[in-house]
C-alpha cells in the first residue's frame, strides 16, 4: 500500500496535528471536521485557530465537512472522541481502507475499547492503534515525540510507520493492540486523580505515589485483559501516564485540578469545547473492574468523585485508610 492520500476523521487539536505530520511526510491530507469554522480556517487560511492556534498548516492539508470526501483516501486516521466513534464510523463512506485509531478511551455504555467498536462496524477493515505521550501542539510544532503503533498485522504497522514517521516523530511498532489501547484509556482516568492532588495542594510526593500506584492499577487491568506487560511499561502506557499526569496541557489533568480546587465536575465539563475523555471512561472502567474482581481503588475514587457520590476529602480519607499491603502489582 502506498498511503499517498491520508484522511483524518476529526478536526480537533490532535487530528489537526496528525494531518500536519502526514503532510510534512509528503502525504496529501484531508481532514473531516464537524465545525464549519474549522473547515473554513484550514482551507482559507491554512490554520485551525479554534483548536490548534499559532500553527501554520502545510498547504497539503485541506478540510471538508463531508465524510464522503474521504472515500478516495488510502488510510484513515480516526481521531474523534471514543464516545462518538461508533456514530461517526456508521456515517463514514463504505470503505475497507486501514483505520488508524487515535482516540483513547472506553465507550461508557458498552464498556468496549475503541478497536472493539471499530471492529463491530468495519469488520473487514485492517485496524491499527496509535498511542503514546503526545501533546498536539508539540507534535504540530515539530518537537521530538515517540509513540506506539500497534496492529495485529505487524506488516501493516510497519507500512504505516514508514509512511507516517518523520525524524521528529519516532514510531515503535507492536502487535499488542489491547495493551496500547488500555494504557491510553486508563491514564486519562489517573490524570484526573493527579489533577485533584494538584488542585488540593497535596504536594509532589503525593502525585508521584499516585502515578506509581495508578500504574499498578493499569497493569492489573491490562494483564487481566490480555495485554503484554512490556506494552504497559512502554510509551503507550507508562510514558503517556507520566506526561498526562504532569501538565495542565492535559484536559484530564486540568479537569481534576478544577475538582481539587472545589469546582463541580459538571460545571467544569460544561465550560469545555474539548473532551476530557477520562470523565467518560472512569465509570465504565470502574464498573468493569468491579465486575471482574480487579482491584482499582484510584479509578473507583475518580468515578465516585465525578458522579458526586463522594467529596474530595471523603475520597482521600478512604484511600489513606486502606489496609497496608505488600507493594506487588
Amino acid at each position: 500500500m502506498n498511503f499517498d492520500r491520508i484522511g483524518v476523521i476529526g478536526g480537533g487539536a490532535w487530528g489537526t496535528a496528525l494531518a500536519q505530520l502526514a503532510a510534512t511526510g509528503g502525504r496529501n491530507t484531508v481532514i473531516w471536521a464537524r465545525e464549519p469554522d474549522v473547515v473554513h480556517g484550514i482551507n482559507g487560511g491554512h490554520a485551525n485557530p479554534i483548536f490548534l492556534p499559532g500553527i501554520a498548516l502545510d498547504p497539503a492539508v485541506t478540510a471538508t465537512g463531508n465524510l464522503a470526501d474521504l472515500g478516495a483516501c488510502d488510510a484513515w486516521l480516526v481521531v474523534v472522541p471514543a464516545q462518538h466513534m461508533r456514530s461517526v464510523l456508521d456515517q463514514a463512506p463504505n470503505s475497507r481502507v486501514p483505520l488508524v485509531l487515535c482516540a483513547k478511551g472506553i465507550e461508557e455504555g458498552s464498556g468496549r475499547l475503541v478497536h472493539e467498536i471499530a471492529r463491530e462496524i468495519r469488520s473487514d477493515a485492517p485496524l491499527a492503534v496509535l498511542s503514546g505521550p503526545t501533546f498536539a501542539h508539540e507534535v504540530a510544532s515539530g518537537l521530538p515525540t515517540a509513540v506506539t503503533l500497534a496492529a495485529e498485522d505487524l506488516a501493516l504497522a510497519e507500512q504505516l510507520r514508514d509512511r507516517l514517521a518523520v525524524p521528529e516523530f519516532r514510531i515503535y511498532v507492536s502487535d499488542d493492540v489491547v495493551g496500547a489501547e488500555i494504557g491510553g484509556a486508563v491514564k486519562n482516568v489517573l490524570a484526573i486523580a493527579c489533577g485533584v492532588v494538584e488542585g488540593r495542594g497535596l504536594g509532589q510526593n503525593a502525585r508521584a505515589a499516585l502515578i506509581a500506584r495508578g500504574f499498578a492499577e493499569m497493569t492489573r487491568f491490562g494483564l487481566a485483559r490480555g495485554a503484554q506487560r512490556e506494552t504497559l511499561a512502554g510509551l503507550s502506557g507508562l510514558g503517556d501516564l507520566v506526561l498526562t499526569c504532569s501538565s495542565t496541557s492535559s484536559r484530564n489533568y486540568s479537569l481534576g485540578k478544577g475538582i481539587g480546587e472545589g469546582r463541580a465536575a459538571t460545571e467544569l465539563m460544561a465550560d469545555r469545547r474539548t473532551v476530557a475523555e477520562g470523565a467518560f471512561t472512569a465509570p465504565a472502567l470502574a464498573r468493569i473492574a468491579r465486575d471482574e474482581g480487579i482491584d482499582m481503588p484510584i479509578v473507583q475514587a475518580v468515578a465516585d468523585l465525578l458522579a458526586g457520590r463522594c467529596s474530595v476529602d471523603g475520597v482521600l480519607e478512604a484511600l489513606l485508610a486502606r489496609p497496608p499491603k505488600a507493594e506487588a502489582v
